[in-house]
């Protein structure tokens, strides 16, 4: 017997998730209404979705700016959509602002892994391996992948957790605002500025 939804646990779901009123309907009749189950079926869904979306081209999009009280960290981000309609659109310029303001505040040094130099990565992998002695080389395998992982998450921007809301990383971000506005759209390059840095 499926459960009953009704108008505002699609409302509380669609405000949660950024999704579609008919998808937040569907995704709570496949949890038996249960909000958490649906989001994370929302978030499977959302990455099925970016990944047919991104290899459309992204030509369109803002540059945000940011600087934050004090004037002592600025921030500019170009975020790329396809078209001009979601660039102008209040959701995508309010996402822009939030990613400026998470930069500011956690000072990433690259968008993504594949953006980090080999040296860098090499490097990171000879100190955590330094840092395990004694251990069977799988064990040390494993340890030395656990710590490139948290290194990935503190430098790459998509890797992030999201300042604020630590249960989403900057990476699921997008894929809501994938799912949301229905256009591919990339995080292209940013810039960020502080006094004596």
């Amino acid at each position: 017997m499926s459960a009953t939804i009704t108008a505002q646990q699609v409302n509380d779901l669609r405000n949660r998730t950024g999704a579609g009123l008919m998808d937040c309907k569907n995704a709570l009749l496949e949890s038996n209404g249960d909000p958490d189950a649906a989001a994370e079926i929302l978030r499977k869904k959302g990455a099925a979705t970016r990944d047919k979306k991104a290899g459309r081209a992204a030509s369109e999009g803002i540059v945000q700016a940011y600087i934050h009280t004090g004037g002592k960290v600025g921030v500019l981000v170009e975020i790329n959509c396809e078209s001009d309609f979601v660039a102008k659109n209040e959701q995508f310029q309010v996402f822009a602002k939030q990613l400026a303001m998470h930069i500011a505040a956690a000072s990433p040094r690259y968008v993504k892994r594949e953006e980090i130099p080999a040296e860098v990565v090499e490097k990171e992998k000879e100190i955590a391996a330094a840092q395990v002695t004694g251990k069977p080389p799988a064990a040390v395998e494993k340890i030395v992948q656990g710590k490139l992982e948290k290194f990935y998450s503190e430098v790459c921007l998509l890797d992030q957790p999201f300042v604020m809301d630590s249960n989403k990383k900057i990476n699921d971000l997008i894929t809501e605002s994938i799912t949301r506005t229905g256009e591919n759209i990339v995080i292209n390059r940013f810039t960020r500025y502080q006094i004596g840095a």
